[in-house]
């Protein structure tokens, strides 16, 4: 559609054009001058169609836009030599006539071309944003300076060429017609022509700015989009590079610096992970319990948190898939002050006396001071927020006899909530030396009787709607290796 309009105006432009220009054009009738503009015109169109898909839309990326630029260029420069030889071969016109036609047409496909281009270059960034492709860069490229500068400098000098033969044809004009004209008529009559020729030159000049300032609004909205999200902590977005120049190149090392962050980004959670989990593993080690322990109760509290995000009680801290991360990632440490426990009371075959229970109890500080001191010298995290609340509270009980602060009902954080049904469940289900493993009903069964006491009934109630969910990952995560089976 837009290319077009550029032919419809260019019939009518040039036919005004001419009558403006050449005193020949202005000798023919109406049908004589836009009969042969509308014939070359519509010879052009047809050309440009038939050949777009081939020369243009089936090349690389990286050459349509300057190849939209020479074709569009190349045709009406070619149109307007076909006119200008028609005129010469049938009307007798000069070479001067001709070369008017040709300076006309030669100016309007120059704004043409490249509002087409620049139209042709918007096209290829919406593609990319959808497709995830990026236009392949070359070491060398036309700067966006000189091109504005070589833009500016051909616009003086067609205003000055075509100002240039109007002003010439009105001479001979006046030469001609001497004093039998009005000259407040003539005035008027020059300047009509000067200001229609300033006027179409201004506007296209115009729409080749808002061409080119569309596709820069896109490129920055793509930029700063992508910064922002950056920033936000989303390294996923990325700015499609879609024009060989410095906004291109800006746009590939944004990206090349978005990658980059990803990366590290992603080997840091790596290694924050693993070490996590050896430190947990280290603890469970020391402890009558085994490995898979913390893989179970992870994934326990990863699908109370799941079922509960849309809870009105839990909404503000389950509210997204990082907060339930954070708690996935989280649990592992929720007996990490056991590595502070000695021996003989940790690694005793048997049920602990008060004095040896009232030291096991002590743990849960330990832990959380631990985690404190990491805190301090990482700086304020989230991520050990969450360990430090599930480290010192994942045995308080919901009516306030837990330890070791005594909290009460919702005073206690979620995450510890949350890690209580999950540590009580696995385990129940585990053998022990002191018990055998109690299958997934009875386990639940006792749970239950907890309900409003142990645990925050709520969370009982989640824990019932994914009961199968616990089967799966109990009998997936299973000691094996490690021991006998949990019971299921």
């Amino acid at each position: 559609m837009r290319a077009v309009a550029h032919y419809l105006l260019a019939v009518l432009i040039l036919s005004v054009y001419g009558v403006q220009v050449c005193p020949f054009l202005d000798s023919l009738t109406p049908l004589q001058l836009v009969g042969p503009l509308v014939a070359a015109l519509g010879v052009q169109a047809g050309l440009r169609w038939s050949f777009f898909g081939s020369l243009i839309a089936a090349a690389p990326p990286e050459r349509q836009v300057r190849r939209t630029l020479e074709i569009e260029f190349t045709l009406f420069f070619a149109s307007g030599i076909l006119v200008a030889t028609f005129n010469t071969l049938y009307f007798g016109f000069p070479a001067e006539s001709g070369l008017k036609v040709v300076v006309g047409f030669a100016t309007l496909g120059f704004f043409a071309a490249v509002d087409l281009a620049l139209a042709r270059e918007h096209r290829l960034i919406e593609r990319f944003e959808r497709t995830g492709e990026h236009l392949s860069l070359t070491p060398r490229f036309f700067p966006l300076s000189a091109k504005l500068g070589l833009f500016a400098a051909i616009c003086v000098v067609v205003v000055l060429a075509v100002v240039f033969l109007v002003i010439n044809k009105d001479l001979q004009w006046l030469s001609e017609v001497g004093r039998s004209v009005d000259k407040h008529a003539a005035q008027r009559a020059i300047l009509g022509e000067l200001a229609f020729v300033v006027g179409v030159v201004l506007a296209h000049v115009l729409n080749v700015i808002t061409s080119y300032t569309r596709n820069l609004k896109r490129f920055l909205s793509n930029e700063n989009g992508a910064l922002a999200a950056a920033t936000a902590g989303d390294l996923e977005a990325a700015v499609p590079v879609g024009s060989n120049d410095e906004f291109g190149v800006m746009a590939h090392h944004t990206n090349v610096m978005v990658d980059s962050l990803r990366a590290r980004t992603e080997e840091i959670k790596r290694t924050q992970d693993v070490t996590i989990l050896a430190l947990a593993s280290l603890a469970e080690t020391r402890d009558n319990e085994t490995g898979a322990h913390i893989l179970r109760t992870q994934r326990y509290v990863r699908a109370l948190a799941e079922h509960l995000r849309h809870h009105p009680r839990f909404q503000s801290e389950l509210a997204d898939e990082e907060a339930i991360d954070l708690l996935f990632k989280s649990a592992p440490l929720h007996d990490i002050g056991k590595v502070g426990i000695p021996d003989a009371i940790l690694l005793k075959p048997g049920k602990l006396d008060d004095d040896e229970f009232g030291t096991m109890k002590t743990h849960a500080a330990l832990g959380d001071e631990a985690l404190a001191r990491a805190e301090k010298e990482l700086g304020e995290s989230s991520f050990l927020r969450y360990a430090r609340e599930i480290a010192l509270t994942h045995h308080e009980k919901w009516d306030g006899t837990g330890y070791p602060r005594g909290l009460v009902g919702e005073d206690i954080p979620v995450s510890g909530r949350l890690m209580a049904v999950a540590d009580v469940y696995d385990a129940l289900i585990s053998k022990r030396v002191y018990k055998p493993a109690f299958p997934h009903e009875k386990a639940v069964s006792i749970i239950q009787e907890g309900k409003g006491k142990h645990f925050d009934p709520d969370v009982v109630e989640a824990l019932l709607g994914v009961e199968q969910t616990f089967r799966d990952i109990a009998s997936e995560f299973s000691d094996g290796a490690y021991g006998e089976a949990p019971a299921s």
